[in-house]
């Protein structure tokens, strides 16, 4: 295929890992020519702060950044706290995602996930004007404040705020209320290309241009052997799939992101959810398809142009997951290409 150009490319770091082994992979990461650190967290698992702050400090250049935090775990108030000390820390390298959080983990807590719409635009409307530095009271449908004001200076008053979302309202809140928008792992490009109607839709409806960024998250492994490389992916899309699949029971906009524009039969799709959960292995369920949808895997060249598929549909930053227990084979592999996306930023 033709490349026309590749998104900027980033590594997903996440609450599963030691934060020593985060410092590692950041130099690594900054070491290959990779733009920027992505740090996921979800509830009952690490907290990621501690992984940012040391990976921060270990590095120079690339940008570290939250995907994302929820206003569940963390009152608005405490979000601006946090990433406005973080920030001030990083001068200015730093990034912040905002999402309405796992559902089922959520009412684990003892909290209500009635209104997760609401409360995504209740915590970036007071997230914007706490890091602006204004006084805010504001009475929304799921988080309020009155009269709240950060106490210390913020370095990028006009920080941006990217937005996580799955569903099509919330993708039109992201086009109403957020600075770049963030798309989560085993959604397709199709999935992409869709959303990017639905975020104008919701710019539109606001009176706004609609935001440009959009940061992507992806399984990636880099082999010499393509074939090998596309066999390995398998296990992880099978357990990303499957974890998906079961919180799409109660979320169906969850499923219905994932298979929608997968180019695979929703019958068949679901007959592979049920092979793999009754102990088949995802080696042997999932064919091809599911490769090509759900992941970057093979040679360097295979994985540029699933790059390149993901910048056709206008992802600005491609984040990789780098799966097997030797990532540090894909980074390396990566890094001609990552050098190469920097030298024409430079020149061009």
């Amino acid at each position: 295929m033709t490349r026309t150009g590749l998104p900027k490319i980033g590594m997903r770091l996440h609450g599963g890992l030691p934060a020593r082994r985060c410092v590692e992979l950041a130099q690594l990461a900054e070491a290959t020519g990779f733009q920027s650190l992505w740090f996921a967290e979800n509830p009952f698992n690490r907290g990621v702060w501690p992984s940012m702050t040391a990976c921060l400090l270990a590095t120079k250049t690339i940008t570290i950044g939250v995907g994302v935090f929820n206003p569940y775990n963390r009152h608005p108030t405490l979000i601006a706290m946090e990433i406005a000390a973080f920030d001030e820390l990083a001068g200015g390298r730093s990034a912040l995602g905002i999402g309405s959080g796992i559902g089922d983990r959520v009412t684990r807590m003892g909290l209500s996930y009635a209104k997760p719409l609401a409360a995504l635009r209740d915590c970036v409307t007071i997230l914007r004007g706490m890091l602006a530095g204004d006084t805010v009271t504001y009475a929304g449908n799921a988080f309020s404040v009155e009269a709240v004001r950060l106490e210390c200076p913020v370095l990028r008053p006009d920080m941006p705020i990217y937005v996580a979302a799955t569903g099509d309202q919330a993708l039109r809140v992201a086009g109403q209320v957020a600075d770049g928008v963030m798309i989560s792992n085993m959604s397709p490009p199709g999935f992409t290309r869709r959303a990017q109607t639905l975020r104008a839709e919701g710019a539109r409806k606001a009176g706004r241009p609609p935001p440009q960024e959009i940061v992507q998250y992806v399984p990636c492994i880099v082999r010499e052997d393509a074939t090998e490389a596309r066999r390995m992916v398998r296990t992880t899309i099978g357990e990303m799939l499957g974890a998906y699949w079961r919180m799409g029971a109660n979320w169906p906009a969850i499923r219905d992101a994932m298979v929608r524009e997968s180019g695979i039969p929703p019958e068949e799709f679901a007959a592979a959810m049920d092979a793999m959960r009754d102990g088949q292995p995802a080696t042997e369920v999932l064919d091809e398809r599911y490769v090509d949808a759900y992941a970057l895997a093979g040679n360097r060249d295979d994985v540029m142009d699933g790059m390149a598929r993901f910048a056709e549909v206008g992802v600005t930053e491609l984040v990789v997951t780098l799966v097997g227990d030797q990532p540090e084979r894909s980074a390396h592999a990566l890094q001609g290409i990552l050098c190469s996306q920097v030298s024409k930023r430079v020149l061009f």
